[in-house]
């Protein structure tokens, strides 16, 4: 990772923490977001888990897929990958008003190395994904500037990135 990438990485961090800092010191060292009583949502096909706070009870998943372009530094770009991207979206969220989802990109252990190594990449933004969990098979990730609109619930969902909402695999 060059300089110019590394300093935009650590910016992104300042940038995606700040809220979650916030929200931590409004309320005494306890996030805004409550998962007193989760709601969970399991994927049994990539095996992961994740638990909602309780305002998320109906919400929804949207099966897509995330695309990236391929690089190498003989031949420059080298082709496309894809892979599938599970979105969950809030249960209050309409075309008039929509609220923060929570896209969570699924790679193979295979293509994240490649992520890693930026010869596979999936977002304009100046750095890649970050890594939510693995399990054996699959890396999960969360792109960047994914809560960079200012729709309703941005907040909440920053702080939620905060906890431990995400398991892969699933905690039996």
């Amino acid at each position: 990772m060059g300089p110019t990438r590394k300093k935009a990485a650590i910016l992104f961090s300042v940038f995606l923490l700040m809220p979650i800092f916030a929200a931590t010191r409004r309320q005494g060292n306890q996030p805004a977001t409550s998962l007193a009583t989760p709601i969970n949502y399991r994927n049994a096909q990539y095996d992961f888990c994740v638990s909602l706070p309780e305002d998320w009870e109906g919400y929804s998943v949207i099966v897509g897929e995330w695309k990236g372009n391929l690089y190498n530094q003989w031949h420059g770009h080298d082709g496309y990958r894809a892979g599938p991207q599970i979105t969950i979206r809030h249960p209050q969220w309409t075309s008039r008003n929509p609220h923060q989802d929570i896209p969570i990109m699924v790679f193979t252990h295979a293509q994240w190395r490649l992520v890693q190594k930026e010869q596979l990449i999936v977002t304009a933004a100046p750095v890649g994904p970050g890594e939510l969990a693995r399990n054996s098979k699959y890396v999960f990730s969360i792109p960047p500037r994914f809560n960079s609109g200012d729709l309703t619930g941005w907040k909440e969902v920053s702080e939620l990135m905060s906890t431990r909402f995400f398991h892969a695999p699933c905690k039996r």
